[in-house]
């Protein structure tokens, strides 16, 4: 378990993992309503160069990033209700040059990719949180973070 601080230790999380990211990985951010699913993908893309506002993709569902180091989607699932809903996102597409960075991938069920490093956020106080982490074998030597 790691314990991040606020939200801009729980960004700053954000970046180291951005620059472990490789093209064709998914991130899988699981955690309630405010746990801080969405200031860790803001870190992983203020890490791979994006200077705008980041904002959760609720309504839009996927947000391209293309013009970072390494391409991201940034998607949120949270408003996917029938599974027939996620082939229309094609988000394998983001896995050829980019990454994925996945909110809610609990929708995904079974199609959420094997080699998914799958992070869990809860809160751990007032504000801090907590993260754990299932690391596959596609991340060994990337994992733990530096």
């Amino acid at each position: 378990m790691i314990r991040l601080q606020g939200q801009a230790e729980t960004e700053a999380f954000g970046r180291r993992l951005a620059a472990a990211l490789r093209p064709g990985d998914v991130v899988a951010l699981y955690g309630d309503l405010g746990a801080g699913k969405t200031s860790l993908a803001r870190g992983v893309l203020r890490g791979l160069g994006f200077e705008g506002d980041v904002a959760s993709p609720t309504f839009p569902i996927v947000l391209p990033y293309d013009d970072l180091s390494l391409p991201v989607w940034h998607v949120d699932l949270y408003r996917i209700e029938d599974e027939e809903e996620l082939g229309e996102l094609a988000l394998e597409e983001a896995l050829w040059d980019g990454a994925l960075v996945i909110e809610w991938p609990e929708r995904l069920g079974a199609a959420l990719w094997p080699e998914a490093l799958k992070l869990s956020l809860s809160r751990d106080g007032e504000d801090a949180r907590a993260l754990t982490a299932e690391v596959p074998a596609a991340w060994g030597g990337r994992w733990p973070l530096r």
